[in-house]
């Protein structure tokens, strides 16, 4: 894959000012949000427009149309629960720079993401569980074969399923930190690409531990194969790391100014 690709995590209606724009369809506080990413290194955008049970299909084509007239065609990812939204989003989208990412899949009631991305020639996330988190590696290996040969059987390449081995809360699941890292690690021994919302491990820490510890699991997913993330692209030093990560795997050619790239 090459370069690591950053997604950027902040235009989600988890946000109180995202969720009154998207309700109000404002458009300049998720353009601020897009253009903060953007200018910190994004190369994917995240737009999760949560559930959007009643409007989805409309509020979605709004926001894909919104953020590529006004950030030239920048690539998206599709995130919600309603895949009617996703397929509408999908249909005014613009694939200049990049196909759309239908986010997210998963090896159960989810599994049809595969083929609504299969179908629309769409990259798309696979988490690697079902109904819960995978028990081991035995079981996260499973769900990711078993999506594989779902997509290839449905014509897709391998490259577009980027497996996620689901990032869990160190407070609380410490343990398990090391079975994700393999996890990646076995991915990228088949070649696969893989992603996820990387953050998660920092969750509920206080606000100036969770930089310090998504920079230094990013660096060791890094290591492991992981080529990509879900992450807010706004923290200095998880982007410090990054970009410093793949000058160390040779995915981009150093230079003194390579900060600032």
């Amino acid at each position: 894959m090459g370069k690591f690709i950053v997604i950027g995590e902040r235009i989600h209606c988890i946000s109180p000012v995202i969720r009154k724009a998207m309700a109000e369809r404002d458009p300049e506080p998720i353009l601020k949000r897009a253009k903060e990413q953007l200018d910190a290194g994004a190369t994917y955008l995240d737009l999760n427009i949560g559930p959007a049970e009643s409007d989805g299909e409309e509020l979605m084509q709004w926001g894909v149309k919104l953020l590529q007239e006004n950030f030239d065609n920048v690539p998206l990812a599709l995130d919600t629960a309603n895949m009617k939204a996703i397929e509408a989003g999908i249909k005014v989208y613009n694939r200049a720079k990049g196909k759309p990412i239908v986010n997210s899949a998963d090896a159960g009631d989810r599994l049809n993401y595969i083929d609504l991305a299969a179908a629309n020639d769409a990259i798309v996330i696979a988490l690697c569980s079902a109904n819960g988190i995978a028990a081991d590696n035995d079981e996260r290996m499973m769900h990711c074969q078993n999506m594989l040969e779902h997509g290839l059987c449905l014509g897709m390449e391998a490259e577009d399923l980027w497996f996620d081995p689901l990032f869990l809360v160190i407070k609380g699941m410490q343990d398990k930190q090391m079975e994700v890292l393999e996890a990646i690690k076995m991915f990228s021994d088949m070649g696969l690409n893989s992603t996820g919302g990387l953050s998660n491990n920092s969750n509920g820490m206080p606000k100036h531990i969770r930089p310090i510890m998504d920079s230094a699991m990013v660096a060791m997913s890094m290591m492991q194969g992981l080529t990509s993330a879900i992450v807010n692209p706004c923290d200095l030093r998880l982007m410090e790391t990054i970009k410093s990560c793949d000058i160390i795997k040779n995915n981009n050619l150093y230079a003194d100014s390579y900060l600032e790239i």
